[in-house]
């Protein structure tokens, strides 16, 4: 699974004014399609606005994978990317750990090596956002769903010693039970928000997030979204003000972000209209300059991505799948994705695709593939 970092000294004064780079959310151009491509057909953004031009190639190669975590069984599934621009090779990709025994939040490298792991509980979905004020400065907060007790987790990112430390003022609850996890920060008032998605029937719970005067972060429930099935993923537009959902038998969602938007939204996509087979599952968005860009969604049924316009009414520009590359396995049973346009270093300078592999050949543990967004963007 949703989306979508900075250094901290400088970001505290931009907050209210800028988007944080994760998961690209700061604007960078996409990169260039080739010219000897010819698209057999052009997608419309739906507002009159540039052609979105259609996207040929049917697979993408993952260049490497994660190390796994102990333990058995799809328990890594969502995952989240935090952007180092003054040291981009020392980008994180942060990943949840399900295990009902064990669970917790792990952090990989580009490398895919795992260096940081916090046994939290069983973390459903995972995401983040830079700039959030606390103590005076500026931080990168990570959030996620705890499934094991129905609460929100919160920790601070430290890039310095790329460790995770819990900032939860509290035991926050949850609707029970709970199942997907995003995050939201509004151009518009400068605040920072969490969703929170049920499993089955229920609401999409949306909160506010705001640090306490002793640098830990609570959260008040500000707005609900009626869902009449199972809901896990979703992700947030910061910059158009979206929020995307995930209905895993139904398909794809489109609501107002902000907490006063009320609960009017459009379909997207729908399952069984041959872009996408239940379960709809992880969401991300590569941010592009002036509004452009990328949706990514996971189509579990037939382990292919489907990427929509970012703009306008979300046209659907293609599915691929990403097959295996020498050593590296192929990608069966997606489930969670996150995307960036933003160099994260060596081999991912045009960003950088983090796709869940459930049947990771050769392990007892699904994990994740690094697939360079230059492979999939032609």
């Amino acid at each position: 699974m949703p989306l979508h970092v900075r250094p901290f000294a400088t970001m505290l004064a931009l907050v209210a004014l800028s988007v944080p780079a994760l998961s690209g959310c700061t604007p960078s151009p996409p990169p260039a399609l080739p010219t000897s491509a010819a698209p057999s057909a052009t997608a419309t953004t739906g507002d009159g606005g540039t052609p979105a031009p259609a996207l040929e190639k049917p697979t993408a190669a993952p260049v490497l994978e994660t190390e796994t975590f102990p333990g058995s069984g799809d328990i890594s599934d969502d995952s989240a990317i935090w952007v180092d621009p003054a040291d981009p090779g020392n980008s994180l990709v942060v990943a949840d750990n399900k295990a009902t025994s064990g669970g917790g939040i792990g952090l990989f490298d580009m490398n895919g090596k795992m260096v940081h792991f916090r046994p939290d509980g069983m973390i459903g979905n995972v995401d983040l956002r830079a700039g959030f004020p606390a103590s005076g400065s500026s931080t990168v907060l990570v959030g996620g769903n705890n499934r094991t007790d129905n609460t929100l987790a919160l920790w601070s990112l430290d890039p310095a010693t790329r460790t995770l430390a819990p900032v939860a003022a509290r035991s926050i609850a949850t609707e029970a039970p709970n199942y997907g996890f995003c995050m939201y920060h509004s151009r518009a008032s400068g605040k920072f928000y969490a969703f929170v998605t049920p499993n089955g029937a229920g609401s999409v719970q949306q909160f506010e997030l705001a640090a306490d005067s002793t640098g830990k972060v609570d959260a008040t429930p500000v707005r609900t979204l009626p869902v009449s099935s199972i809901t896990e993923s979703c992700v947030a537009d910061d910059e158009l003000g979206h929020l995307y959902v995930g209905q895993e038998g139904v398909g794809i969602w489109k609501y107002g972000a902000e907490p006063d938007a009320g609960t009017e939204r459009t379909s997207v996509d729908a399952v069984g209209d041959g872009r996408l087979e239940a379960d709809v599952e992880g969401m991300s968005i590569a941010y592009g300059a002036d509004g452009a860009g990328y949706l990514f969604v996971s189509s579990q049924g037939d382990s292919t991505i489907a990427i929509y316009d970012r703009a306008g009414s979300n046209a659907f520009l293609k599915s691929f799948k990403v097959a295996g590359n020498g050593d590296v396995d192929g990608v069966t049973g997606t489930d969670g994705l996150a995307a960036t346009m933003e160099n994260v270093g060596p081999r991912f300078e045009q960003g950088m695709l983090v796709v869940h592999d459930e049947a990771n050949s050769g392990a007892d543990t699904s994990n994740l593939k690094y697939v360079p967004l230059s492979d999939v963007l032609k």
